[in-house]
């Protein structure tokens, strides 16, 4: 009777561990921007490709908080945005902003998913309020809305970044005394890629009027509204509007924007994983 009762018991165990192995066992982690409106739009991207489904009024400020249901039960690692792609091989998988991607030399083409191009999310040119008419506003605005300037995001990015620009024109703004600029120094706040090198393209036409383009690069998403903000930069180029706007209401700053030049679609990338399909085995 023991010898029967024991081999029942361990017929039972048997089964369990059977049942436990027939489950998913491997932990699946992605990795997302920490700052709130990319932590959304990376979301929001996870949640078109059916991976989690987000409460039904989170909107472009949701945070993993919101998340409602997550039937891979995937475990997110928040990350800098800058950091991101630093994290790629520690992960299955990263949500990474399309400047950050090509800095790490990655090819947004090789995404395993991707974002539409959305103009909520296009890169714009930010002042700080009270410079949005002056000459010096314009005139940047002016050349980053050329049509030479769109051709080199077009020929340049292949797809990976887009023009917003709907009608681009010759560089010059009618309205401004180009002559009262010459000689003039225009310091701008960018990202590496593709702010900088944009920029450096525009420098070539205000370089015709005699005006200055200087751009400072910086790797985060924080200092350039504070210098801007603080006068020591006159403008900027690395973000979005959803992300100025909660700039603005975290820390008290009064940056504008005045133009949207570009959008660089979010993509899903793979690391220890290749394929979406994965979440599925």
């Amino acid at each position: 009777m023991k010898k029967r009762v024991l081999a029942l018991l361990l017929t039972a165990v048997a089964s369990i561990g059977l049942l436990a192995g027939c489950g998913s066992s491997k932990k699946v982690t992605i990795a997302v921007p920490n700052d709130t409106t990319n932590e959304a739009r990376a979301l929001l991207l996870l949640q078109d490709q059916g991976i989690i489904k987000l409460k039904k009024d989170a909107g472009i400020t949701a945070t993993i908080k919101d998340i409602k249901e997550n039937p891979y039960n995937v475990d997110f690692k928040e990350v800098e945005a800058a950091q991101v792609p630093n994290v790629l091989k520690d992960v299955n998988y990263a949500v990474i902003n399309s400047n950050y991607a090509l800095d790490a030399k990655l090819n947004p083409k090789d995404a395993l998913a991707q974002e539409g191009s959305s103009s909520a999310y296009g890169n714009v040119i930010a002042v700080k309020k009270g410079n949005e008419e002056k000459p010096e506003t314009k005139a940047l605005v002016a050349a980053l809305e050329s049509q030479q300037v769109k051709d080199f995001i077009d020929k340049k990015y292949d797809g990976a970044i887009v023009s917003t620009v709907d009608n681009p024109g010759n560089g010059y703004d009618d309205s401004v005394d180009y002559d009262s600029l010459k000689g003039t120094t225009i310091t701008v706040a960018a990202s590496p890629t593709p702010h900088a090198e944009i920029l450096k393209e525009a420098a070539k036409i205000l370089a015709e009027k005699d005006i200055t383009l200087e751009v400072k690069e910086f790797t985060d998403y924080v200092q350039p509204n504070k210098v801007v903000d603080s006068g020591e930069i006159y403008a900027n180029y690395f973000q979005h509007q959803p992300y100025l706007d909660d700039f603005n209401k975290e820390n008290g700053t009064n940056v504008v924007s005045v133009a949207t030049i570009h959008v660089e679609p979010m993509g899903i990338y793979g690391g220890k994983s290749d394929s979406l399909d994965d979440l599925k085995k």
